[in-house]
């Protein structure tokens, strides 16, 4: 299965991070990409969103989501000074995409896009795209109990921000462990 997400980092990824990033061979398969703003900003009016140089976007084929953002963060650790925080979904989805999410087989969310309620798409061009959102409400809508998150993405993110928040802290493994970790 491919799941589609963004890996947050704690800082935007530099040019000599990029260059890296191009030739590491363990990122060579195109499946996390990354925005980096012009190299001379007075030439380009137009610059890309602050918070885009903050993320990767991922597309990364594994059983699970929890196994996706897994795979990406430890490619992400080859670069040095990259560093992961958080992970973030999409807000558009295809329908693939929400029968993911969602936890219902593809067949059956096909089934429900042909009720005249359910949500109409927000793009055409290109691949067919829904608003999560609105998908989210209308499966609720006809009883289908799915969560806000995924808890694969909680996983992920909470994971996450402990990693962030323990990087540099003096914390004993002893203390460690009593809250639960298993740290060799």
């Amino acid at each position: 299965m491919e799941w589609s997400f963004s890996i947050l980092l704690a800082k935007p990824l530099t040019f000599e991070q990029a260059d890296a990033f191009d030739h590491c061979d363990a990122l060579a398969d195109g499946a996390i990409s990354y925005t980096l703003p012009p190299e001379d900003p007075a030439a380009h009016p137009k610059s890309p969103d602050a918070s885009l140089l903050r993320e990767l976007a991922c597309d990364i084929e594994a059983p699970t989501l929890l196994d996706a953002v897994t795979q990406a963060v430890q490619r992400i650790r080859l670069i040095d000074g990259l560093q992961a925080v958080g992970v973030t979904l999409p807000d558009t989805v295809t329908l693939d995409e929400a029968a993911q999410r969602s936890g219902l087989g593809a067949q059956s969310l096909a089934q429900s896009s042909q009720d005249r309620h359910f949500p109409a798409p927000v793009s055409r061009e290109g691949t067919v795209l829904y608003a999560w959102d609105q998908v989210l409400a209308y499966l609720r809508d006809v009883g289908h109990p799915v969560p806000d998150v995924p808890q694969d993405l909680v996983i992920a993110e909470q994971a996450l921000r402990l990693v962030a928040a323990l990087d540099g802290a003096d914390i004993s493994l002893g203390t460690l462990r009593a809250l639960g970790l298993s740290i060799d």
